[in-house]
């Protein structure tokens, strides 16, 4: 394929001084789903899905099942058995013809990820994606957890809540996570990325601003790239012991320091879904690449 960055992430890398090393990383990107990968979807209970929504604002959203409802069905293209949560900001968008979708299966017992970028198309069982973009992170950042019951447990998600900030308690929730999702778009498409660290790196500045810094990476900046452009971001909190998630739509800018990065998010609405999730993990057992937390400036 041609190259696989669009200018938003070039600017980043070229700021950075990063364009070479993101020329190497950027040579495991295609559209091409290998078997290694195929194999490791069919394994994972959870999927994690980025797209926009009717309004065109953006969110991340946990997809859940029996390992097989990610499957690979050739080459470029992955089926998913199922949905949404009740309720979830996401379903319209998964029922529509042609939606710009990133795609992120992560695993935290072998702390392994896969991203695929593409378009879905709606099916009687779920849905599909073509692939675009497919290729895998490194485990830096992953926190690993073990799956508490070998099958997702029985459980039914709980009434969703809506609101336009955060509450105290989803602030103490967002305060205590050592991982959230991101999704973010540009003109060719969208991508759904991860985030980790040490409880408390997450940041709440206000009821509607969260703040985190940027660690160093792969050198790709495909989510800093996608927000170069289009500031629109969705995130994604999970409870991994209850299962309970919370959902963020907004906007969010960098700024590039001598000596870091921050990026700041702006709330625009908040979707809880209680015990959204069947699955439940155990405490994690933290990244060593976990930087100590630190205020932002």
């Amino acid at each position: 394929m041609d190259d696989p960055y669009h200018e938003g992430s070039r600017a980043v890398q070229d700021r950075l001084g990063v364009r070479a090393v993101a020329d190497h990383v950027g040579r495991s990107i295609g559209p091409g789903i290998r078997e290694v990968a195929a194999a490791f979807l069919g394994l994972q209970p959870m999927l994690v899905i980025g797209a926009a929504d009717a309004t065109g604002r953006m969110w991340s959203s946990l997809l859940t099942g029996t390992p097989g409802f990610v499957r690979a069905t050739g080459p470029r293209r992955i089926a998913v058995t199922g949905g949404p949560a009740d309720g979830d900001p996401l379903t319209a968008a998964l029922a529509t013809e042609g939606t710009a979708v990133g795609t992120l299966a992560l695993d935290p017992r072998t702390r392994r990820r896969m991203r695929l970028n593409g378009t879905a198309a709606p099916t009687a069982r779920g849905f599909v994606v073509a692939a675009e973009q497919v290729f895998s992170n490194c485990p830096r950042y992953l926190q690993r957890r073990t799956l508490q019951a070998p099958a997702p447990v029985p459980a039914r998600s709980g009434a969703v809540r809506r609101g336009r900030e955060l509450t105290p308690g989803q602030q103490r929730f967002v305060r205590a996570a050592d991982t959230f999702f991101i999704a973010t778009a540009a003109a060719d498409g969208a991508d759904a990325g991860h985030r980790g660290g040490n409880p408390g790196f997450v940041q709440v500045t206000s009821p509607n601003e969260l703040s985190w810094q940027d660690y160093p990476g792969n050198s790709m900046f495909l989510t800093l790239g996608n927000l170069e452009g289009d500031p629109r971001a969705g995130l994604l909190f999970v409870d991994w012991s209850t299962g309970t998630t919370l959902q963020l739509t907004g906007t969010a800018t960098t700024a590039f320091g001598a000596a870091a990065r921050t990026t700041r998010f702006t709330v625009a609405e908040t979707v809880e879904t209680p015990h959204a999730s069947p699955l439940r993990w155990s405490a994690p057992e933290y990244s060593p690449a976990n930087p100590p937390v630190r205020e932002s400036a």
